[in-house]
Protein backbone atom coordinates (compact mmCIF):
# COMPACT_ATOMS: atom_id res chain seq x y z
CA UNK A 1 0.00 0.00 0.00
CA UNK A 2 1.38 3.41 -0.95
CA UNK A 3 2.04 5.98 1.83
CA UNK A 4 -0.59 8.28 0.33
CA UNK A 5 -3.26 5.57 0.25
CA UNK A 6 -2.37 4.49 3.79
CA UNK A 7 -2.75 8.08 5.05
CA UNK A 8 -6.16 8.43 3.38
CA UNK A 9 -7.34 5.11 4.88
CA UNK A 10 -6.14 6.01 8.39
CA UNK A 11 -7.86 9.39 8.19
CA UNK A 12 -11.11 7.72 7.19
CA UNK A 13 -10.92 5.19 10.01
CA UNK A 14 -9.87 7.60 12.77
CA UNK A 15 -13.35 8.95 13.60
CA UNK A 16 -14.73 5.41 13.85
CA UNK A 17 -11.84 4.39 16.11
CA UNK A 18 -12.41 7.39 18.36
CA UNK A 19 -16.12 6.68 18.59
CA UNK A 20 -15.44 3.04 19.41
CA UNK A 21 -12.97 4.01 22.12
CA UNK A 22 -15.50 6.43 23.57
CA UNK A 23 -18.11 3.66 23.63
CA UNK A 24 -15.68 1.31 25.42
CA UNK A 25 -15.13 3.88 28.17
CA UNK A 26 -18.84 4.68 28.45
CA UNK A 27 -19.79 1.00 28.70
CA UNK A 28 -17.08 -0.06 31.14
CA UNK A 29 -18.40 -1.91 34.20
CA UNK A 30 -16.81 -0.32 37.26
CA UNK A 31 -17.66 0.65 40.80
CA UNK A 32 -18.69 4.29 41.10
CA UNK A 33 -20.05 4.58 37.56
CA UNK A 34 -23.38 6.37 37.94
CA UNK A 35 -26.30 4.91 36.03
CA UNK A 36 -27.67 7.39 33.50
CA UNK A 37 -31.13 7.19 32.00
CA UNK A 38 -32.55 6.79 29.45
CA UNK A 39 -29.14 5.91 27.97
CA UNK A 40 -28.55 2.95 30.33
CA UNK A 41 -31.85 1.39 29.32
CA UNK A 42 -30.13 0.84 25.97
CA UNK A 43 -27.42 -1.59 24.89
CA UNK A 44 -23.82 -1.48 26.12
CA UNK A 45 -22.32 -3.00 23.01
CA UNK A 46 -18.71 -3.00 24.21
CA UNK A 47 -19.44 -5.31 27.14
CA UNK A 48 -19.36 -9.08 26.76
CA UNK A 49 -22.90 -10.03 27.74
CA UNK A 50 -26.17 -8.21 28.41
CA UNK A 51 -29.82 -9.02 28.91
CA UNK A 52 -33.24 -7.44 29.31
CA UNK A 53 -35.37 -9.86 31.27
CA UNK A 54 -39.11 -9.59 31.96
CA UNK A 55 -41.06 -12.07 34.04
CA UNK A 56 -44.50 -11.97 35.57
CA UNK A 57 -47.86 -13.47 36.23
CA UNK A 58 -51.27 -12.82 34.71
CA UNK A 59 -54.60 -13.33 36.43
CA UNK A 60 -55.03 -12.34 40.08
CA UNK A 61 -52.87 -12.51 43.20
CA UNK A 62 -55.01 -15.30 44.61
CA UNK A 63 -55.58 -17.16 41.33
CA UNK A 64 -52.71 -16.57 38.89
CA UNK A 65 -53.55 -18.07 35.49
CA UNK A 66 -50.28 -17.67 33.59
CA UNK A 67 -46.61 -17.05 34.11
CA UNK A 68 -44.48 -15.50 31.39
CA UNK A 69 -40.79 -14.97 30.72
CA UNK A 70 -39.32 -12.80 27.94
CA UNK A 71 -35.55 -12.35 27.73
CA UNK A 72 -33.46 -10.64 25.06
CA UNK A 73 -29.72 -11.24 25.15
CA UNK A 74 -26.78 -9.50 23.47
CA UNK A 75 -23.40 -11.21 23.31
CA UNK A 76 -20.22 -9.68 21.87
CA UNK A 77 -18.40 -12.11 19.59
CA UNK A 78 -14.99 -10.38 19.52
CA UNK A 79 -14.98 -10.74 15.72
CA UNK A 80 -14.73 -8.05 13.03
CA UNK A 81 -14.71 -5.23 15.57
CA UNK A 82 -13.20 -2.75 13.09
CA UNK A 83 -15.57 -3.57 10.27
CA UNK A 84 -18.34 -1.16 9.27
CA UNK A 85 -20.08 -3.82 7.18
CA UNK A 86 -23.67 -4.67 8.06
CA UNK A 87 -22.72 -8.32 7.46
CA UNK A 88 -19.94 -8.45 10.06
CA UNK A 89 -21.02 -10.59 13.02
CA UNK A 90 -19.74 -8.38 15.83
CA UNK A 91 -22.64 -9.36 18.08
CA UNK A 92 -25.16 -12.13 18.54
CA UNK A 93 -28.70 -11.32 19.60
CA UNK A 94 -30.89 -14.10 20.95
CA UNK A 95 -34.14 -14.28 22.86
CA UNK A 96 -36.10 -16.79 24.91
CA UNK A 97 -39.79 -16.66 25.72
CA UNK A 98 -41.93 -18.99 27.80
CA UNK A 99 -45.57 -19.21 28.80
CA UNK A 100 -46.83 -21.31 31.72
CA UNK A 101 -50.54 -22.10 31.70
CA UNK A 102 -51.42 -22.88 35.30
CA UNK A 103 -54.92 -24.14 34.48
CA UNK A 104 -53.80 -26.57 31.79
CA UNK A 105 -50.53 -27.33 33.66
CA UNK A 106 -48.48 -26.76 30.50
CA UNK A 107 -45.25 -24.90 29.75
CA UNK A 108 -44.33 -23.69 26.26
CA UNK A 109 -41.15 -21.96 25.21
CA UNK A 110 -39.62 -20.56 22.06
CA UNK A 111 -36.40 -18.84 20.99
CA UNK A 112 -34.79 -16.69 18.30
CA UNK A 113 -31.15 -16.02 17.33
CA UNK A 114 -29.50 -13.69 14.81
CA UNK A 115 -26.04 -12.35 14.11
CA UNK A 116 -25.80 -8.56 14.36
CA UNK A 117 -23.22 -6.19 12.91
CA UNK A 118 -23.69 -3.67 15.72
CA UNK A 119 -25.21 -1.11 13.36
CA UNK A 120 -28.20 0.59 14.95
CA UNK A 121 -29.90 1.03 11.56
CA UNK A 122 -30.27 -2.75 11.17
CA UNK A 123 -33.72 -4.30 11.46
CA UNK A 124 -32.44 -6.80 14.04
CA UNK A 125 -30.70 -4.65 16.63
CA UNK A 126 -30.29 -3.41 20.17
CA UNK A 127 -30.59 0.37 20.33
CA UNK A 128 -27.94 2.27 22.27
CA UNK A 129 -29.92 5.25 23.57
CA UNK A 130 -32.90 3.44 25.13
CA UNK A 131 -34.38 -0.04 25.44
CA UNK A 132 -35.34 -1.25 21.97
CA UNK A 133 -34.26 -4.79 21.13
CA UNK A 134 -35.70 -6.68 18.19
CA UNK A 135 -35.21 -9.97 16.41
CA UNK A 136 -37.57 -10.33 13.48
CA UNK A 137 -41.07 -9.76 14.89
CA UNK A 138 -39.93 -10.23 18.47
CA UNK A 139 -39.37 -6.91 20.20
CA UNK A 140 -38.98 -5.27 23.59
CA UNK A 141 -39.01 -1.48 23.58
CA UNK A 142 -39.46 1.30 26.13
CA UNK A 143 -41.03 4.74 26.00
CA UNK A 144 -42.21 7.24 28.60
CA UNK A 145 -45.22 5.04 29.47
CA UNK A 146 -43.30 1.80 30.01
CA UNK A 147 -42.32 -1.28 28.03
CA UNK A 148 -44.02 -3.02 25.13
CA UNK A 149 -43.17 -6.69 24.59
CA UNK A 150 -44.20 -8.54 21.43
CA UNK A 151 -43.54 -12.25 20.93
CA UNK A 152 -45.03 -14.52 18.28
CA UNK A 153 -44.75 -18.19 17.44
CA UNK A 154 -46.53 -21.18 18.98
CA UNK A 155 -47.98 -18.57 21.32
CA UNK A 156 -48.22 -14.81 20.93
CA UNK A 157 -47.70 -12.26 23.69
CA UNK A 158 -48.48 -8.57 23.30
CA UNK A 159 -47.89 -7.00 26.69
CA UNK A 160 -47.59 -3.49 28.07
CA UNK A 161 -45.51 -3.24 31.26
CA UNK A 162 -46.10 0.07 33.03
CA UNK A 163 -43.99 1.24 35.99
CA UNK A 164 -45.70 1.93 39.32
CA UNK A 165 -42.51 2.51 41.35
CA UNK A 166 -39.05 4.01 40.81
CA UNK A 167 -36.47 1.69 39.30
CA UNK A 168 -34.28 -0.19 41.77
CA UNK A 169 -30.46 -0.15 41.38
CA UNK A 170 -29.03 -3.39 42.73
CA UNK A 171 -25.81 -3.77 44.72
CA UNK A 172 -23.78 -0.62 45.27
CA UNK A 173 -25.83 1.96 43.32
CA UNK A 174 -26.14 -0.42 40.38
CA UNK A 175 -22.71 -2.08 40.68
CA UNK A 176 -23.53 -5.70 41.57
CA UNK A 177 -20.72 -7.98 42.69
CA UNK A 178 -20.98 -11.61 41.55
CA UNK A 179 -17.82 -12.89 43.23
CA UNK A 180 -15.03 -12.14 45.71
CA UNK A 181 -13.47 -9.46 43.47
CA UNK A 182 -14.75 -6.41 41.60
CA UNK A 183 -13.71 -8.06 38.30
CA UNK A 184 -16.73 -10.35 38.67
CA UNK A 185 -19.57 -7.85 38.60
CA UNK A 186 -22.30 -6.35 36.51
CA UNK A 187 -24.25 -3.16 36.27
CA UNK A 188 -27.72 -4.20 37.31
CA UNK A 189 -31.04 -2.54 37.98
CA UNK A 190 -34.58 -3.84 38.38
CA UNK A 191 -38.03 -2.45 37.68
CA UNK A 192 -40.37 -4.32 40.05
CA UNK A 193 -44.12 -4.04 40.47
CA UNK A 194 -44.78 -3.32 36.79
CA UNK A 195 -48.45 -3.32 35.86
CA UNK A 196 -48.85 -5.89 33.07
CA UNK A 197 -51.71 -5.72 30.58
CA UNK A 198 -52.17 -7.28 27.17
CA UNK A 199 -53.18 -10.25 25.10
CA UNK A 200 -52.20 -13.91 24.85
CA UNK A 201 -52.98 -15.71 21.60
CA UNK A 202 -52.83 -19.48 21.21
CA UNK A 203 -54.40 -21.72 18.58
CA UNK A 204 -56.21 -18.76 17.08
CA UNK A 205 -57.83 -17.71 20.34
CA UNK A 206 -56.93 -14.39 22.03
CA UNK A 207 -57.38 -13.67 25.72
CA UNK A 208 -56.99 -10.23 27.30
CA UNK A 209 -55.48 -10.29 30.75
CA UNK A 210 -53.53 -8.33 33.34
CA UNK A 211 -51.18 -8.94 36.24
CA UNK A 212 -47.78 -7.95 37.58
CA UNK A 213 -44.26 -8.07 36.15
CA UNK A 214 -40.61 -7.61 37.03
CA UNK A 215 -37.90 -6.40 34.64
CA UNK A 216 -34.13 -6.74 35.06
CA UNK A 217 -31.44 -5.17 32.90
CA UNK A 218 -27.88 -6.34 33.42
CA UNK A 219 -24.58 -6.07 31.55
CA UNK A 220 -21.14 -7.43 32.35
CA UNK A 221 -17.66 -8.38 31.18
CA UNK A 222 -17.01 -10.91 33.94
CA UNK A 223 -20.18 -12.33 35.42
CA UNK A 224 -19.21 -15.93 36.15
CA UNK A 225 -16.23 -16.53 38.47
CA UNK A 226 -14.05 -19.55 37.47
CA UNK A 227 -15.18 -21.36 40.62
CA UNK A 228 -18.89 -20.80 39.90
CA UNK A 229 -20.99 -23.13 37.75
CA UNK A 230 -24.23 -21.13 37.86
CA UNK A 231 -26.65 -19.28 40.10
CA UNK A 232 -29.98 -19.43 41.89
CA UNK A 233 -32.09 -16.25 41.72
CA UNK A 234 -35.50 -14.95 42.71
CA UNK A 235 -37.36 -11.77 41.76
CA UNK A 236 -40.60 -11.43 43.72
CA UNK A 237 -43.34 -8.82 43.73
CA UNK A 238 -44.94 -8.92 47.17
CA UNK A 239 -48.65 -8.29 47.56
CA UNK A 240 -47.99 -5.30 49.87
CA UNK A 241 -45.97 -3.55 47.14
CA UNK A 242 -42.54 -4.66 48.36
CA UNK A 243 -39.90 -6.07 46.00
CA UNK A 244 -37.48 -8.88 46.92
CA UNK A 245 -34.47 -9.98 44.88
CA UNK A 246 -31.92 -12.54 46.07
CA UNK A 247 -29.25 -14.62 44.35
CA UNK A 248 -26.36 -16.92 45.08
CA UNK A 249 -23.46 -17.82 42.80
CA UNK A 250 -22.90 -21.53 43.28
CA UNK A 251 -19.85 -23.81 43.16
CA UNK A 252 -19.98 -27.30 41.63
CA UNK A 253 -20.40 -28.85 45.08
CA UNK A 254 -23.52 -26.75 45.68
CA UNK A 255 -21.98 -24.33 48.17
CA UNK A 256 -22.37 -20.59 47.78
CA UNK A 257 -19.42 -18.67 46.34
CA UNK A 258 -21.19 -15.30 46.60
CA UNK A 259 -24.64 -13.92 47.28
CA UNK A 260 -26.55 -10.67 47.17
CA UNK A 261 -29.95 -9.09 46.93
CA UNK A 262 -32.31 -6.45 48.24
CA UNK A 263 -35.72 -5.88 49.79
CA UNK A 264 -37.51 -2.61 49.15
CA UNK A 265 -40.74 -1.81 50.96
CA UNK A 266 -43.17 0.76 49.52
CA UNK A 267 -41.96 4.31 50.00
CA UNK A 268 -38.68 3.24 51.62
CA UNK A 269 -35.07 2.91 50.52
CA UNK A 270 -33.99 -0.60 49.58
CA UNK A 271 -32.18 -2.71 52.15
CA UNK A 272 -29.20 -4.09 50.23
CA UNK A 273 -28.02 -7.52 51.41
CA UNK A 274 -24.34 -8.29 51.89
CA UNK A 275 -22.95 -11.59 50.64
CA UNK A 276 -22.74 -12.97 54.19
CA UNK A 277 -26.35 -12.07 55.05
CA UNK A 278 -28.11 -14.60 52.81
CA UNK A 279 -28.46 -18.36 53.01
CA UNK A 280 -30.22 -20.51 50.40
CA UNK A 281 -31.38 -23.97 51.54
CA UNK A 282 -32.89 -26.42 49.03
CA UNK A 283 -35.93 -28.31 50.37
CA UNK A 284 -37.32 -30.37 47.48
CA UNK A 285 -35.98 -31.57 44.14
CA UNK A 286 -37.63 -32.53 40.87
CA UNK A 287 -36.00 -34.61 38.14
CA UNK A 288 -36.80 -33.56 34.59
CA UNK A 289 -37.95 -36.49 32.44
CA UNK A 290 -36.61 -34.64 29.38
CA UNK A 291 -33.06 -33.75 30.48
CA UNK A 292 -32.58 -36.03 33.47
CA UNK A 293 -31.40 -33.07 35.55
CA UNK A 294 -32.37 -32.89 39.22
CA UNK A 295 -33.55 -29.36 40.00
CA UNK A 296 -33.97 -27.98 43.55
CA UNK A 297 -37.36 -26.31 43.23
CA UNK A 298 -38.37 -25.53 46.80
CA UNK A 299 -36.14 -23.18 48.78
CA UNK A 300 -35.84 -21.51 52.14
CA UNK A 301 -33.99 -18.21 51.94
CA UNK A 302 -32.75 -16.57 55.12
CA UNK A 303 -32.35 -12.80 54.85
CA UNK A 304 -31.64 -10.05 57.43
CA UNK A 305 -35.35 -9.18 57.23
CA UNK A 306 -36.71 -12.66 57.76
CA UNK A 307 -36.96 -16.13 56.26
CA UNK A 308 -38.89 -16.74 53.06
CA UNK A 309 -39.92 -19.90 51.26
CA UNK A 310 -40.14 -20.25 47.49
CA UNK A 311 -42.47 -22.85 45.92
CA UNK A 312 -43.03 -23.30 42.18
CA UNK A 313 -46.58 -23.33 40.88
CA UNK A 314 -45.59 -25.98 38.30
CA UNK A 315 -42.54 -28.25 38.43
CA UNK A 316 -42.10 -28.70 34.68
CA UNK A 317 -40.78 -25.23 33.74
CA UNK A 318 -37.40 -26.28 32.34
CA UNK A 319 -35.95 -24.57 29.26
CA UNK A 320 -33.56 -26.70 27.21
CA UNK A 321 -31.80 -24.61 24.58
CA UNK A 322 -28.56 -26.61 24.46
CA UNK A 323 -28.91 -27.33 20.76
CA UNK A 324 -28.91 -23.62 19.86
CA UNK A 325 -27.63 -21.24 22.53
CA UNK A 326 -26.03 -23.92 24.70
CA UNK A 327 -28.12 -23.19 27.79
CA UNK A 328 -30.16 -25.42 30.06
CA UNK A 329 -31.98 -23.75 32.90
CA UNK A 330 -35.14 -23.84 35.00
CA UNK A 331 -37.23 -20.69 35.04
CA UNK A 332 -40.65 -20.67 36.59
CA UNK A 333 -43.49 -18.76 38.16
CA UNK A 334 -43.46 -19.37 41.92
CA UNK A 335 -45.05 -18.36 45.21
CA UNK A 336 -43.28 -16.56 48.02
CA UNK A 337 -44.28 -17.52 51.58
CA UNK A 338 -43.37 -15.90 54.87
CA UNK A 339 -42.36 -17.61 58.11
CA UNK A 340 -46.02 -18.24 58.97
CA UNK A 341 -46.48 -20.05 55.62
CA UNK A 342 -48.68 -17.28 54.25
CA UNK A 343 -48.43 -16.53 50.54
CA UNK A 344 -47.06 -12.99 50.45
CA UNK A 345 -45.94 -12.65 46.84
CA UNK A 346 -45.53 -14.06 43.36
CA UNK A 347 -42.61 -13.97 40.97
CA UNK A 348 -39.94 -16.06 39.33
CA UNK A 349 -37.27 -18.52 40.41
CA UNK A 350 -34.29 -19.06 38.08
CA UNK A 351 -31.81 -21.95 38.40
CA UNK A 352 -28.72 -22.32 36.20
CA UNK A 353 -25.63 -24.51 36.13
CA UNK A 354 -27.29 -27.81 37.04
CA UNK A 355 -26.35 -30.75 34.83
CA UNK A 356 -23.55 -28.69 33.28
CA UNK A 357 -21.73 -25.44 33.90
CA UNK A 358 -23.62 -22.45 32.55
CA UNK A 359 -22.38 -21.10 29.24
CA UNK A 360 -22.66 -17.33 28.79
CA UNK A 361 -22.74 -15.86 25.30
Amino acid sequence: MSPRRRAVLLAALAPNALRAQGRVEEDRVQRGRALQFPRDHGAHSQTAIEWWYATGWLGSETVPLYGFQITFFRSKTGLAQDSASRFAAQQVLFAHAALTDLRARTHQHSQRLVRWSGRVDSHDRAALNDADVRIGRWRLRRDETGYQADIDGAFTLALKLAPTQPLLPQGDAGFSRKGPADAYASHYYSEPQLLAKGQITRKGSTESTSGSAWLDHEWSDGLLHPDAVGWDWIGMNLHDGSALMAFQMRRADGTALWAGGSLRKPGQDARIFAATELRFSARRRWTSPASGVSWPLQWSIDTPLGRFEVNPLLDAQELDNRATTGTLYWEGVSQLLDEQQRVVGLGYLELTGYGQRLRLG
